[in-house]
Formats: C-alpha cells, sequence, structure tokens
C-alpha cells in the first residue's frame, strides 16, 4: 500500500509536475489517503490555490470511487501520530512537520505502506522511521 500525501493529490487535481506519476501510482498501486490529508487536500486547494471546492470535490469523489482508498484515523494512529511528533522534535521554521504529516506517517507505520510525497520534511522524517519513499517531483520539478 501506498499511502498519499495532500500535495500528491493537490499535484494530480492542478495538474502540476507529479500530477502523471501519482496518476501511474493510483492506477497500478494499492493506494489510499488518511481521512486528515484527505482533508488537507481540499483545503490546499480551495484556500490556497483558489479553486472550486465543488470541481474538487467531485474529482475526489472520482478518486475514492475507483482507486483511491480512506484510511480512517483512530486512536492508534493518533498516539503513533503524537510520539511521531515528539520524536521529531517539531519546530514549524525548522521542521516543518505538520500534525497531517504525522498521522499519514503513523498511518504509513501501522500498515506498513510507502508515503507518496513532494514534501522534503515528510520525506525525511518517513526516511528516519524506515518508511519507503516514493519522491514525487514538487512544483518546481526536485524530489525530495
Amino acid at each position: 500500500m501506498i499511502l498519499l500525501d495532500a500535495f500528491a493529490l493537490v499535484a494530480l487535481l492542478v495538474d502540476e509536475p507529479a500530477a502523471a506519476e501519482v496518476d501511474a501510482l493510483l492506477r497500478g498501486s494499492d493506494c489510499a489517503v488518511t481521512a486528515v490529508n484527505l482533508a488537507e487536500t481540499l483545503d490546499v486547494g480551495v484556500r490556497v490555490l483558489g479553486r472550486d471546492p465543488e470541481v474538487l470535490s467531485a474529482k475526489l469523489l472520482q478518486l475514492r470511487g475507483s482507486v483511491l482508498g480512506l484510511v480512517e484515523v483512530g486512536e492508534d494512529e493518533a498516539r503513533e501520530a503524537a510520539r511521531l511528533r515528539w520524536t521529531h522534535d517539531h519546530h514549524r521554521r525548522t521542521a516543518a512537520l505538520s500534525l497531517a504529516d504525522c498521522l499519514l506517517l503513523a498511518g504509513a507505520r501501522l500498515r506498513g505502506a510507502a508515503v507518496a510525497t513532494s514534501d522534503p520534511p515528510l520525506a525525511a522524517a518517513a526516511r528516519r522511521e524506515s518508511l519507503a519513499v516514493v519522491a514525487l517531483p514538487g512544483s518546481t520539478g526536485t524530489r525530495p
């Protein structure tokens, strides 16, 4: 299983450099997203990028109905995310590892899943946790 972070889904939805790779992952692998990262995808798409919320929701619903699984966040994920946050000594200016990132990492650890991301701090934390990383190109084309 590969868990996608919000930026991977945003890249697909707004046709950023990683869009083709994310599409290939979805079509060729067992991919999922945490409920928290699904919310973050909508938030970034609407609030940051100014996209239409109904259009984004419809696209995500179509993906969820076909090639994208959903990982619920429960107590085990919450406890593991808190441990990850403590372990990686979160400081926004130096680490940039959000609570949503920690929940994604927790979901991946508890399921033995890989993490697909273009986010350097998230990729670095995943590697420190011995998780496999699918390094996607970011907006500028660089990979973490």
